[in-house]
C-alpha cells in the first residue's frame, strides 16, 4: 500500500478581523492497486497544530462524531481530501499535523504556517 500525504494550512481573515485557518489534507495513492480505506467514525482524519512541539490545537478534541462503519476506495493515482477549521487561532508560528486515522492504513503530513496581523 503506498499512500503519501500532502497538508495545507490557509489563514484567512473575515471581515471582523476574526482569523481562521483551513487545512487541507490530500491523500494519493501512489501505488499500482486499489487501496480500501475503512474507517469506524465519521472522522477520517486528525489534525493537530503544535508551537514547537507543544500541542495547541486538535481537530477531534471535544467534538463527537458518529459511530460509522465505513470504507473509500482510492485508485491508483487518485487523491481523497480531508479538511478541517481552525477558528481564532493566536498569532504565531505552528507546525501542523494530519494523520489518517483509517483502520490498516497510515499517512500523515506536515506543513509550517504562520498567523499574523
Amino acid at each position: 500500500m503506498a499512500l503519501e500525504g500532502t497538508l495545507e494550512a490557509d489563514v484567512s481573515t473575515d471581515g471582523r478581523g476574526s482569523k481562521t485557518v483551513q487545512f487541507t489534507f490530500d491523500v494519493t495513492n501512489t501505488g499500482t492497486a486499489t487501496v480500501e480505506l475503512r474507517f469506524s467514525d465519521a472522522a477520517k482524519a486528525e489534525f493537530i497544530v503544535e508551537d514547537e512541539r507543544r500541542e495547541v490545537w486538535r481537530y477531534t478534541e471535544g467534538r463527537a462524531f458518529t459511530q460509522l462503519l465505513s470504507a473509500e476506495q482510492i485508485a491508483p493515482g487518485e487523491t481523497a481530501t480531508y479538511e478541517a477549521e481552525w477558528e481564532r487561532p493566536r498569532d504565531g508560528e505552528y507546525t501542523a499535523v494530519a494523520e489518517l486515522r483509517a483502520q490498516e492504513a497510515t499517512c500523515d503530513a506536515r506543513t509550517s504556517f504562520s498567523v499574523t496581523d
